[in-house]
């Protein structure tokens, strides 16, 4: 074999060599792919999930836009805590919990996929009640003092009209409008306390007045911090809130803290990525302050 041949045959090899690295094992660029899905898939229906607050029924607590991490193993895990409720509906747990008082959870509706965000207020066998918007637990009025009016944000997420009172609208300090609202600190039997609002006082026909019930075992009673623009556990009959307490496995999880906030001016330029940032959300913890005071244990 000559020189050249050689050469040529060499050059050859390396050319099909090239070729050869360049070809793609897409069996095991999809392998991969699965896999890293069923992790994500995984870590969303055991661990975490990001949660979106698209109402205002936990006001003054969580605004729309905010943005917060919901961890699925505080009560076990069930139907419901897998993603996309892609599992069938039944009444199994597994390593069961029961949440405490002043809980904010992610109950699923009785009837429909879809999440709500509420505060457990009564737990099982506890008989509530709710009179002139004031709860009635096991026979006792739980505590709500009142506070100075608070100031919430207004802006494209929060304009400030869901209350159907214009006098909320206001002037702030720095002269730009503001949501000024009445709260109440309302604080449960283990000392959780944390503010609600409750601004149509005695309505016979608003969820202020709730008959006593007892709460079955193995569910628990929610309620939303805007107590009077809230579908939850009061409402028995209306196909929008929750109807009655919550069985225990349509709980998905547990909301721990806010990761960050959006005004609602959010757009496709990336400054405004920046600019639609509320200021002083990220990172607050949702779990409620304990008043070791006023704790009946």
């Amino acid at each position: 074999m000559s020189a050249d041949t050689a050469a040529v045959t060499k050059t050859d090899h390396i050319e099909k060599k090239k070729k050869d690295d360049k070809k793609v094992d897409w069996l095991a660029e999809i392998r991969g792919l699965f896999l890293m899905l069923l992790a994500v898939f995984a870590f969303h229906s055991f661990i975490a999930k990001p949660f979106y607050i698209p109402s205002e029924s936990m006001l003054p607590n969580l605004l729309v836009g905010d943005r917060l991490v919901v961890s699925k193993y505080p009560y076990g895990w069930n139907w419901s805590s897998v993603s996309f409720h892609l599992a069938p509906r039944g009444d199994w747990r597994v390593a069961p919990a029961t949440p405490e008082y002043g809980d904010i959870v992610i109950p699923v509706h009785p009837e429909r996929d879809e999440d709500y965000i509420k505060r457990v207020v009564a737990l099982p066998g506890d008989r509530i009640a709710v009179r002139n918007g004031q709860i009635i637990l096991n026979g006792k009025p739980i505590v709500q003092e009142a506070e100075p009016p608070l100031d919430l944000p207004v802006d494209a997420n929060s304009t400030c009209t869901g209350f159907y009172d214009p006098t909320f609208l206001v002037s702030g300090e720095n002269g730009e409008p503001v949501c000024r609202v009445p709260v109440y600190r309302e604080t449960l039997p283990n000392g959780a306390s944390y503010l609600i609002i409750d601004h149509i006082n005695g309505d016979e026909r608003s969820l202020d007045q709730f008959a006593e019930m007892t709460i079955p075992e193995g569910h628990v009673f929610v309620m939303g911090d805007n107590r009077d623009h809230s579908s939850d556990s009061r409402e028995l009959n209306s196909s929008r809130g929750l109807l009655g307490p919550v069985p225990l496995e349509n709980i998905g999880g547990r909301a721990e803290f806010i990761t960050f906030s959006l005004d609602g001016t959010t757009s496709l330029n990336p400054v405004s990525w920046f600019t639609s940032l509320r200021e002083g959300r990220a990172w607050t913890t949702l779990r409620p302050a304990i008043d070791t005071g006023k704790s009946e244990e």
